[in-house]
């Protein structure tokens, strides 16, 4: 089973500062214990050296029947039991131990009757230099181990820092903001050294560029074609008039309709993509502005120019409202994208298709078969329409920027009982009225 770790443990600063961590302790204790093993080494042998040599004066002044010097004696109290039997093998040999509550360095070999001859050396003042050596080595191990850290994550923060700003600018450029830029220092001065940020930072900068360059020639391209065939479309259409009544006028009259309602779609959408639309804000209720789209569309419909998506059956619009409320917002807009959600409905859907109007939400939902799968995972694409639907598939991609550029946000989904639901959610602006209910078809 996996433990479930907190989201801060994962960043790349914490990562750091425990690698570095560990690694310090681990090159700190490696340190700490050659040295400790190599100055105990160096006592110990310095120790062992002195308690031989007074062992070796102690049995000289033993054999020839002189008086011991102090430290020295006979089957002394508190030897260590492993050094009488190592003399009673006949050897000499040194150890280390604890006599009356000090360390001591005992040197014991073989004397006559099977007795042992010992020699202690006071080692408490080696043993003191010792654990003072292992403090010296605690203390500045994790002073190096702080300031290593300190430092670590110094220099780790300014390269997180760089890289959270470089994925800021790419969620910026992902939300459609093209003039978003990184310039990191380092890409800027090509004097010093780039670090692999700085690559990434310059590799973005230099993608958004081409990328914003690549979309306003597009934009430059959709804004002139649908200019110049403005003129052209204004003529053809006005020599259509002019031609005799029949089933062939009708038709050319309808397809010059529909060529001139491309043209504007492709105009309009042009602008939504330049940006350069701006809002021209008044107050109203929310209801009067959908039965007001609702009646755009059904006299659309009726003329058989219902716009971008066309308006046949638009007449099957109920209009419900729960809770209504005053908005302040572009009323031409809004209603620009609820005839377009409407028309849609009726063009790629069943009726009926209600119009619901909840506080400042309102959603349209037909009964057809719903929205295919591309749409609801990537919105709306332009000119692109399935399930042999006739069109050419911009008033969605419309409704979407007109919305947008209110302020509002527009959802895709499928109701789970068949049929394509719309929501548009407008930015809440008191005061409410009281719900009017249901107003049936409008």
């Amino acid at each position: 089973m996996r433990i479930a770790l907190p989201r801060w443990t994962g960043t790349l600063a914490v990562k750091s500062a425990a690698f570095i961590t560990v690694m310090c302790c681990a090159l700190a204790a490696l340190l700490g214990v050659l040295v400790h093993v190599s100055v105990t080494d160096q006592t110990v042998g310095q120790a062992r050296e002195l308690a031989l040599s007074r062992l070796k004066d102690a049995t000289s002044a033993f054999e020839s029947g002189d008086t011991l010097l102090p430290g020295a004696g006979v089957d002394p109290e508190g030897l260590p039991p492993s050094l009488r039997r190592l003399a009673a093998r006949g050897e000499r040999g040194t150890m280390v131990d604890r006599h009356h509550g000090r360390p001591t360095m005992w040197a014991a070999g073989p004397a006559d009757h099977g007795r042992t001859l010992a020699v202690e050396v006071d080692y408490s003042q080696q043993a003191r230099t010792i654990a003072g050596l292992d403090n010296a080595i605690l203390w500045s191990s994790g002073l190096a181990i702080g300031a290593t850290l300190l430092v670590g994550a110094f220099a780790v923060t300014r390269v997180s820092r760089r890289l959270h700003a470089t994925a800021r600018v790419a969620r910026r450029i992902s939300a459609g903001d093209l003039d978003a830029r990184v310039d990191d220092p380092l890409a800027r001065d090509a004097s010093r050294p780039q670090d692999e940020v700085a690559a990434v930072a310059a590799a973005l900068d230099s993608m958004a560029a081409s990328l914003q360059g690549k979309l306003l020639a597009e934009q430059r391209f959709t804004a002139d074609v649908a200019h110049e065939l403005r003129t052209p479309l204004t003529g053809l259409h006005a020599a259509a008039e002019l031609l005799p009544p029949g089933r062939p006028t009708e038709l050319v009259r309808d397809r010059v309709a529909a060529l001139r309602t491309l043209t504007e779609d492709l105009l309009e959408i042009s602008r939504l993509d330049a940006g350069r639309e701006r809002l021209d804000l008044d107050g109203e209720h929310l209801s009067t502005v959908a039965e007001r789209a609702v009646r755009a569309a059904r006299a659309a419909g009726a003329t058989g120019a219902a716009g971008t998506d066309g308006g046949a059956g638009a007449a099957d619009t109920r209009i419900r409202v729960v809770r209504d409320v005053y908005v302040e917002t572009d009323r031409r807009r809004l209603e620009r994208v609820l005839g377009n959600l409407v028309a849609n409905a009726h063009k790629h859907g069943r009726p009926p298709v209600v119009v619901t109007v909840e506080g400042p939400v309102v959603s349209v939902r037909d009964h057809g078969e719903g929205y295919p799968e591309y749409l609801l995972e990537h919105g709306p694409q332009r000119f692109r329409t399935e399930g042999g639907a006739t069109g050419h598939g911009l008033g969605l991609t419309i409704a979407l920027g007109q919305a947008e550029v209110l302020g509002a946000r527009l959802e895709f989904g499928n109701a789970p009982d068949g049929g394509a639901v719309t929501t548009l959610t407008l930015p809440q602006n008191p005061p409410e009225t009281p719900a009017a209910g249901d107003t049936g078809p409008s």
